[in-house]
Parts: C-alpha cells; structure tokens; sequence
C-alpha cells in the first residue's frame, strides 16, 4: 500500500504541476529567428519584423498524419477567426526532417494551393550534411505537428507538441492581444 501512495505524491506533487503548468513557464524565452529559404502567400517575415504582434507558429510537414488531421485544419480555422486582426499574425513554417526527396517546394506549393491555405508558408532552411531544419532545430522540435504562441515582445508563451485543446491557445491568444 505504501508504494500505491509514494506513487501518487508523486504524481500530484511532481507530474500533474508539470503538466498544468501555464503559458507563463515560457514567459522569459525568447524566440529564436526563423530561417526560410521560400516564403509562399507572402513577403519575407522575420521575428523582429512581427515584434508587437501575437505570432502563432506552425511547424508541419505535408505528408503528416497530425498535420493533416489537426494542425493544418486548425490553422485554416484561425485563418477565419483572425482574419482583420492585425495584432495576430498565422506563419506556417515546412519543417522536413524525412522524406525529403518526395516533400519538395514544388508539392508543398501545390498543397498549399489545394488545401486553401492563405497564411505566409515558410520553407525551413537545411544545413547541407543535415537532415533537420534549421529552424526546428533552434526550437527544439520534436516533430510535426508542433505549435508556438509568441508574444508581442517576441517571447515563446506556448509550445505543444501534436494535438491541444484550441480553447487553450485561442484563450492565451486573446489575452496576449490584450497585453
């Protein structure tokens, strides 16, 4: 019985405050500058050019599975609710770490265009004798999907790795605007 209680200290004292953790725990991490090869629906962006606005980022690929089924079809819905919203900025950034002989600016370009995606596409920078991006790897991605809210002063307020719930981020979203 004693290891059954141990056990659940342990969760609640260590990994369920881990776990609620708030947006606040990236308070102080500043986001580190994208580099993009191609930008696709729009001019170059950088960081310090987006500075005062609420930045939403999208790591993806266009062959993933999350990608296809959560991240992307999200992004398309904020396309629409922030749409006007000057203070919001939507920036997917094409991060390929495998098969990139087959996800080629030339798909994703024709992805793009089938899947109705209006926002600025990124094609993240490869280092030659590397096969992770540059971006991904100064964000420390896991993989794709994987999505970042940053601040108005360019600090990293959100990071999830695969599906959320919305709610969560649009919550923090509308209160970074407000900030």
């Amino acid at each position: 019985m004693k290891p059954m209680i141990f056990k659940f200290i342990l969760i609640l004292g260590v990994v369920l405050p881990a776990s609620l953790a708030s947006s606040r725990a990236f308070a102080d991490v500043k986001a580190p500058e994208w580099e993009i090869t191609e930008w696709m629906n729009s001019e170059p962006l950088s960081l310090e050019g987006l500075r005062g606005k609420v930045v939403v980022v999208e790591f993806f690929q266009l062959w993933c599975p999350g990608c296809n089924a959560f991240s992307i079809p999200l992004m398309l819905e904020w396309e629409k609710k922030y749409r006007g919203n000057d203070q919001v900025q939507l920036v997917s950034i094409h991060t390929v770490f495998e098969g990139h002989a087959y996800q080629t600016v030339k798909r994703l370009k024709n992805f793009i265009r089938e899947k109705g995606i209006r926002h600025p596409v990124g094609v993240d920078k490869h280092q030659p004798g590397s096969d992770v991006p540059v971006t991904m790897q100064r964000y420390r991605t896991r993989g794709t999907p994987e999505m970042a809210i940053i601040d108005k002063k360019g600090n990293i307020r959100f990071r999830r790795f695969g599906s959320f719930d919305p709610r969560e981020a649009e919550n923090l979203i509308a209160r970074l605007v407000q900030e």
